[in-house]
C-alpha cells in the first residue's frame, strides 16, 4: 500500500487549470499538472484497503492499488506497465473520463478520494515522455482476418488486442481520419488528437490497417466484409441524436450538437469542414439544451469561438451539491457538477421546458420556455413561469437514441434490441448473424470512453476465442 497513514496525514490534490481567461483563447489542452513528489504523495494517500471498490468502480477494472503504491514508491515504469494490463489508452480515460473509481474509493466515505484519474494520466504521459510505451508485436500470426468497423475507442481497443493476439486486423472508418468520437466528439481544449496519432502509429507497428474514408454500407459492402473476412466488430456509436420536435424547429440556427462540435475540431486539425452549412457561435446569443457533457463541450466551444452569451439549460431538477455518501457510496451520486467549461462563462438553467422557438427571417431569436416542478418523477408546468430567452444559436445536445439502422445493420441483417442497439450480449458479444460481433455505443448505448474501451477488450477476447477455440487475452 502507500505510505501507511498517509490518508490521514497528507490531503487531496488534483492537477489544476489554467485561467479561463487565458484558455479560452485557443483550443489547447489547460491543465497544470502536480509535480513528481506531489503525485507521489497522492499515491501515498492510498490505503490498499481489503475490498478495493474503485476496482469495480472502474469500467475496466484498473489494478488501482498497485500503481497507486508504485507511484508513492516513484517506480513510475512498473505503474506504467500495471496500467496497461487492464487498460490500452489510459491518457484517454485520464482525461475524460469522470473517474467513477473515485467515487468508488474507501477513503471518499469518511474524507476526500484518491486522485486516481491524475494519477493514472501522469503515469502513462510520463511513459511517453520516457519512450516506455512501444509495439508489441507477436511473432506468432494467426492467418485470420477480423474487419473491425469504426474506429472509436471500442474499435481501437478490439483492434489492438486483436492485433496481439496474432490476427491480420483491418479497421474501417467512414470518416477521413481515425479516432470517432476520441477524433470528432470530444473538444481539443480536453484531449488533443496529438494523443490519437502517436497510439495509430504503434497499432500500425503491431500490425493494424487503418482505412479512413470506408464506409461500411456506401462505399465499402457489407458483402464484401463478409466474403473476405474471418471475423467482423462492429464498434460504430450511437449517432442518432435526441432532436426537440417542437413549432420552430425548422428555423434556421438550430443544429444537434454533434455537427457543431465536429467542425471546429475539424478546423483545429486544419482537416476541409465540407459541411454544407457552417455553425458559428462567433458574436451569437447560444443556448445548449441539455445539461451533459456533450452540452458542456458546446459551452466552452462557444466561448472560444466568441461567443456574445452562452446558456446552458436542463429539464431535470437542479442536482444536489453534495452527496448522502452512507447512502450513495460506493455508486456514482447523482450531484451538482461544474465542468472546466462552465467557470469560463454560462449561465446554468435547471428544471425549463422549451415549449417553442420563435424566429425573424427564417432565422432562430428566441425560445419560448416554461419552469416545471418534479414530483416522483412527474413532471408539472409552473403556472404564471413562461418567458422567452434571446438565442441567435440552438445546440440541442440532449443525447442519442440508437446507432443508425439504415445502411450497413440492414444490410448486415444483426437484430436490434428494444433500445433500438445492436442485440448482442456482454457475455459474447456475438449478434444474430454468425461471425458479427458488436461492442461499444452500438451494443450498449451513449457511455463513456471508458466502458467502451472495456467492451473493445471483451470483444476482442470472444472473437479471438470463436477464431481459435480458446483465447489468451484478458477479458
Amino acid at each position: 500500500m502507500g505510505k501507511l497513514t498517509g490518508f490521514i496525514e497528507i490531503a487531496r490534490q488534483d492537477r489544476g487549470y489554467r485561467p479561463p481567461e487565458d484558455r479560452i483563447q485557443n483550443y489547447d489542452e489547460f491543465y497544470v499538472n502536480l509535480d513528481d513528489d506531489a503525485l507521489s504523495d497522492q499515491g501515498a494517500r492510498c490505503m490498499d484497503c481489503g475490498i478495493p471498490f474503485c476496482h469495480n468502480g472502474c469500467p475496466v477494472h484498473n489494478i488501482i492499488p498497485e500503481w497507486n503504491d508504485l507511484v508513492y514508491k516513484t517506480d513510475w515504469q512498473q505503474a506504467l506497465e500495471v496500467l496497461h494490463s487492464t487498460n490500452n489508452f489510459p491518457e484517454f480515460t485520464g482525461r475524460v473520463c469522470p473517474a467513477p473509481c473515485e467515487a468508488a474509493c474507501t477513503l471518499n466515505i469518511i474524507d476526500e478520494p484518491v486522485t486516481i484519474k491524475t494519477i493514472e494520466c501522469a503515469i502513462v504521459d510520463k511513459g511517453w515522455e520516457n519512450n516506455w510505451i512501444e509495439p508489441l508485436v507477436t511473432k506468432s500470426k494467426t492467418g485470420r482476418r477480423v474487419a473491425v468497423v469504426g474506429s472509436g475507442p471500442a474499435g481501437m481497443a478490439c483492434a489492438q488486442q486483436l492485433a496481439r493476439a496474432g490476427h491480420k486486423v483491418t479497421v474501417f472508418e467512414k470518416n477521413s481520419k481515425i479516432g470517432g468520437l476520441l477524433r470528432y466528439g470530444i473538444p481539443d481544449f480536453k484531449m488533443g488528437k496529438s494523443l490519437i496519432d502517436r497510439r495509430i502509429e504503434q497499432m500500425q507497428a503491431e500490425g493494424v490497417e487503418f482505412r479512413p474514408n470506408s464506409h461500411v454500407g456506401q462505399n465499402i459492402t457489407p458483402s464484401h466484409l463478409l466474403k473476405y473476412f474471418d471475423a467482423i466488430a462492429l464498434t460504430g456509436g450511437s449517432e442518432v441524436p435526441r432532436d426537440l420536435p417542437i413549432e420552430g424547429r425548422e428555423l434556421e440556427g438550430i443544429h444537434f450538437a454533434m455537427p457543431f462540435l465536429s467542425q471546429q475540431n475539424r478546423r483545429v486539425s486544419n482537416e476541409l469542414v465540407t459541411d454544407e452549412q457552417e455553425i458559428s457561435a462567433k458574436q451569437k446569443h447560444v443556448v445548449v439544451i441539455g445539461g451533459g457533457d456533450t452540452g458542456s463541450d458546446c459551452v466552452g466551444t462557444s466561448n472560444r469561438q466568441g461567443a456574445s452569451s452562452v446558456t446552458q439549460m436542463e429539464i431535470m431538477p437542479k442536482p444536489p451539491e453534495s452527496e448522502d455518501k452512507p447512502i450513495t457510496w460506493p455508486e456514482w451520486p447523482l450531484i451538482l457538477r461544474t465542468s472546466s467549461s462552465h467557470t469560463e462563462g454560462c449561465k446554468r438553467q435547471w428544471a425549463i421546458l422549451t415549449k417553442s422557438f420563435e424566429g425573424k427571417n427564417k432565422k432562430v431569436s428566441a425560445l419560448n420556455v416554461t419552469r416545471v416542478e418534479w414530483n416522483a418523477n412527474k413532471m408539472n408546468e409552473v403556472p404564471g413561469s413562461e418567458h422567452t430567452i434571446k438565442a441567435d444559436l440552438v445546440l440541442l445536445a440532449m443525447g442519442f437514441i440508437n446507432p443508425v439502422h439504415g445502411g450497413m445493420l440492414e444490410e448486415f441483417g444483426v437484430d436490434i434490441d428494444k433500445r433500438g442497439n445492436v442485440l448482442a450480449s456482454t457475455e459474447t458479444y456475438s449478434t444474430s448473424v454468425n461471425k458479427i460481433f458488436a461492442a461499444g455505443d452500438m451494443r450498449r448505448g451513449q457511455s463513456l470512453v471508458v466502458w467502451a474501451i472495456r467492451e473493445g477488450r471483451q470483444c476482442a477476447y470472444s472473437i479471438d476465442k470463436f477464431l481459435m477455440g480458446r483465447t489468451n487475452l484478458p477479458r
